[in-house]
C-alpha cells in the first residue's frame, strides 16, 4: 500500500481534519487507520486510475451479523472538489473513533457496513496540487485530442452523452470539462467503481457521492426529467428526516424537497447509474458553500461544512434503516440535480 514516508503520525494533530491534505497524506491516512482500527476499518483495493494509482476503498463495520446491508459514499470525483475527500476522511474520523457513544452511528453501524472510497480520482486530485487547482477531470490521455482528461460523473451508463436529450450538460468534445469519454465506463476510475456496485449490488442499500459545492442534496434523475420509482415516497421522507437545520438547501433551495430541475440535464451521472442498477437511495450532496468561495472554500470552513453534511448523513441512513425494515422490498427515489455535478 502506498504511504507517506513519515516517522511522524500527521493525525496526531487536533487540526489534521480541519486542513486538506496531499494525494500522499491520504495515502498514509488511509494505511494507518486501517493498521490502527482492524477490528473497525479495513483497505480494500478496488482498481486502479488511469495513472496506475490505487483505489482503496474503507470498510467500515462493527459486526459479522449476516445478510448484512451496506452504505457506498465516494469522495473527490472531480478533482478540484477539495472538501469532498475532506469529508470522507472527517466521516471515517468519526465512526472509528466515537467509540460508538453516538446513537445514530451504533444504529447504523450494527445494521449496515460502511464502505467509503476517500479520492475517486486520484490523478485529477493530484494534478490540482501540482499544477491546476480548478482542474476537474480525470487524466486519461484521449486517442481523437490532445486535450486531456474525461469527466468521471458522465462517464456511468445512465442516459450517458445522449444526443437529443443534453443540452450543456455532458459533452462527446475531449476539450470541455464535461466531456463523457470514449464510451460508459471508458474510464479505470468509474469502471471500477461501478464493477465494485455491481458485484454488492444486492446488499447496497444507500449510495452517497459527495461533491461541492452549492449545498444542496441532489436525487435522480438528473439524466431525464421523469421521476424515478416512489418519488413521492422518498420526498415525503426527506420532508420529515431532513430538517432545514440539518441541511438547510434541501428546502430552502429546493422548496418542497425534490421538485427543482436545472436548465441542463446531467447524464452519465454516477447516481443515477447506481439508482438504476438497483440501489434505490441514490444522492449526491453538493456541501458548502453557495459560492462565495466556491471550489476554493477555506479550510477554516471545513469543519462547519463536514459536520453539516455528516448529520444529514446518519439522517438518511437511519432513515433507510428504518424503511428497509418497514418495508422488505422497498423502492425509491426522486428528481432533482443543478450546475455541473
Amino acid at each position: 500500500m502506498q504511504t507517506k514516508n513519515d516517522s511522524t503520525d500527521p493525525r496526531s494533530s487536533s487540526t489534521f481534519y480541519e486542513r486538506y491534505h496531499s494525494l500522499e497524506d491520504i495515502y498514509y491516512w488511509i494505511n494507518r487507520t486501517a493498521q490502527d482500527n482492524p477490528d473497525k476499518v479495513k483497505a480494500i483495493l478496488i482498481g486502479s486510475s488511469y495513472e496506475k494509482r490505487p483505489l482503496y476503498a474503507l470498510k467500515l463495520t462493527l459486526n459479522n451479523r449476516p445478510n448484512k446491508k451496506a452504505i457506498w459514499i465516494d469522495c473527490g470525483i472531480h478533482a478540484r472538489e477539495w472538501i469532498s475527500p475532506a469529508f470522507c476522511l472527517w466521516f471515517v474520523h468519526y465512526v472509528s473513533t466515537c467509540d460508538l457513544v453516538s446513537v445514530d452511528i451504533a444504529n447504523i453501524l450494527d445494521n449496515m457496513d460502511v464502505y467509503v472510497l476517500p479520492v475517486m480520482n486520484p490523478d485529477g486530485y493530484k494534478y490540482t496540487w501540482t499544477t491546476n487547482r480548478m482542474w476537474r477531470k480525470n487524466r486519461s490521455i484521449s486517442r481523437s485530442s490532445a486535450c486531456t482528461g474525461v469527466d468521471l460523473n458522465r462517464n456511468f451508463d445512465a442516459n450517458w452523452c445522449s444526443e437529443g436529450v443534453v443540452s450543456e450538460g455532458a459533452s462527446h468534445e475531449p476539450c470541455t470539462e464535461i466531456y463523457c469519454g470514449a464510451f460508459p465506463e471508458s474510464e479505470p476510475e468509474s469502471e471500477a467503481v461501478a464493477n465494485f456496485l455491481r458485484l454488492h449490488k444486492d446488499t447496497v442499500q444507500l449510495y452517497l457521492s459527495i461533491h461541492s459545492y452549492s449545498q444542496m442534496l441532489l436525487f435522480p434523475y438528473s439524466c431525464t426529467l421523469d421521476e424515478a420509482e416512489n418519488h413521492n415516497d422518498l420526498v415525503s421522507g426527506l420532508d420529515r428526516s431532513v430538517k432545514p437545520s440539518i441541511y438547510p438547501s434541501v428546502i430552502r433551495l429546493l422548496g418542497k424537497v425534490g421538485v427543482f430541475h436545472s436548465h441542463n440535464l446531467a447524464p452519465g451521472g454516477s447516481d443515477d447509474w447506481a439508482y438504476n442498477l438497483g440501489i434505490k437511495y441514490s444522492f449526491t450532496f453538493e456541501l458548502q458553500d453557495r459560492g462565495h468561495y466556491g471550489f476554493l472554500l477555506p479550510p477554516s470552513h471545513i469543519a462547519k461544512a463536514c459536520n453539516e453534511a455528516l448529520l444529514a448523513v446518519k439522517t438518511i441512513a437511519n432513515k433507510v434503516i428504518e424503511k428497509t425494515q418497514s418495508f422488505p422490498c422497498p423502492s425509491l427515489v426522486t428528481t432533482a440535480n443543478t450546475l455541473i455535478v
